[in-house]
């Protein structure tokens, strides 16, 4: 009958004292490995379609979905993302009076993630400002267009940006990030004008 392998992962090893068989042989061999490797799929519908009955996924599996690149590890029962790889950053253009590398902080990008387990917004780069409108609005909206549906929350995200405290009587603004891509500033006033907003080190999950 067939041996096992000798690291314990119990893939089966045709053994000379078996009726020769080529195809069961290799049948033994590749049912034991894939499901140990990384299964790659077009998306995870397609993994669900094709996983099921005697391929249903067991906890330990990896799969990779090619539409929305990522890796995800079966654990109780469920999928959960494992965070790899590297996302290129998106220059985000921006609104009239913004310009770019506020307090020389770089170009004002964003780029969307895997973090702990869940897609996340980060960003970087600052903004800045030669001067303010006479009369100043409740917000301002500083991308000159929405952000792509794949970087929009499920629900609004609010978090704090660190502001200059020249021309300012605070340091840190609010930043909304819509479910409609816009991201929207709060805080400017008549009292708080300043030159340059940073966005290092800020991120909201999606």
């Amino acid at each position: 009958m067939p041996d096992v392998d000798k690291w314990g992962q119990s893939i089966g090893l045709w053994q000379m004292t078996d009726a020769p068989s080529i195809p069961d042989a290799i049948k033994l061999i590749a049912d034991g490995v894939i499901p140990r490797g990384v299964l790659r799929f077009a998306s995870a519908s397609a993994r669900g379609a094709t996983m099921t009955g005697d391929q249903a996924p067991v906890d330990g599996m990896l799969t990779w979905l090619a539409d929305v690149g990522r890796l995800e590890l079966r654990v109780d029962g469920v999928w959960v993302v494992v965070s790899v790889g590297n996302r290129a950053w998106t220059t985000i253009g921006l609104a009239s009076g913004w310009s770019q590398n506020g307090n020389s902080q770089g170009t004002f990008q964003y780029r969307v993630v895997n973090f702990a387990g869940e897609d996340t917004i980060m960003f970087r780069g600052g903004i800045g400002r030669s001067s303010y409108p006479g009369s100043i609005p409740g917000s301002f909206t500083i991308n000159a267009s929405a952000l792509p549906a794949a970087a929009r929350p499920a629900t609004l995200r609010t978090i704090v940006v660190p502001c200059s405290d020249v021309s300012s009587d605070r340091i840190t603004l609010k930043l909304d990030i819509t479910t409609g891509g816009q991201l929207t500033l709060y805080g400017i006033s008549n009292t708080a004008k300043p030159p340059w907003i940073g966005f290092n080190g800020c991120f909201a999950s999606l």
